[in-house]
């Protein structure tokens, strides 16, 4: 049993989570005019990859990725991505994206015969990778956010990345407990 224990999590109307650091994306958009938010994506990331605890996932999600810093990042820098929120090892929640708006996170997806993922769904990324496991305070803040959203939201699904975009995308990875999600939910 982990020892974090995560304050209670609710979604205001603007779509911000109490006890989130918000860091703001500009990586973002409308979503479609009636899109309903029925889907949570969870995502795994780690940059340097493998490497935890340092600004570069803010770093991409703010355009400020320097690609001179890391041989992966000259690869990654360009990009124009973002996720609405993202939780670290040690449990802390941050927001790029309110939940109102689209973030950039599903990139080429479907689900069920839908197609562009990013419309009707949050993206929350795990801080970590495909080959460990994910620590305890995650679980838990995970558990907290995503009661919070089916508290807010008529969310009907849970899926990985890999889910929605197979062949293309790996994450969340094995080491993600989807029971211990499920048991909790």
């Amino acid at each position: 049993m982990s020892r974090y224990l995560s304050p209670m999590i609710e979604i205001d109307h603007a779509g911000f989570a109490s006890h989130a650091r918000i860091i703001t994306s500009p990586n973002q958009d409308d979503r479609p005019e009636h899109a309903a938010i029925d889907m949570i994506v969870i995502h795994n990331i780690s940059l340097p990859p493998q490497q935890y605890g340092g600004e570069g996932i803010t770093q991409l999600f703010t355009n400020r990725l320097n690609a001179d810093e890391h041989p992966y990042y000259a690869e990654i820098a360009q990009l124009k991505v973002s996720s609405h929120f993202l939780i670290r090892r040690t449990g802390e929640l941050l927001q790029y994206v309110s939940c109102a708006q689209r973030a950039w996170h599903a990139g080429a997806s479907q689900w069920q015969g839908r197609e562009r993922c990013n419309d009707f769904s949050v993206g929350i990324e795990l801080e970590g990778c495909d080959i460990e496991a994910f620590e305890d305070a995650q679980y838990v803040t995970l558990q907290a956010l995503v009661t919070a959203l089916q508290q807010r939201y008529p969310i009907q699904h849970i899926v990985g990345h890999a889910d929605i975009a197979p062949g293309r995308k790996t994450d969340p990875g094995p080491f993600f407990d989807w029971q211990r999600l499920s048991t909790n939910a």
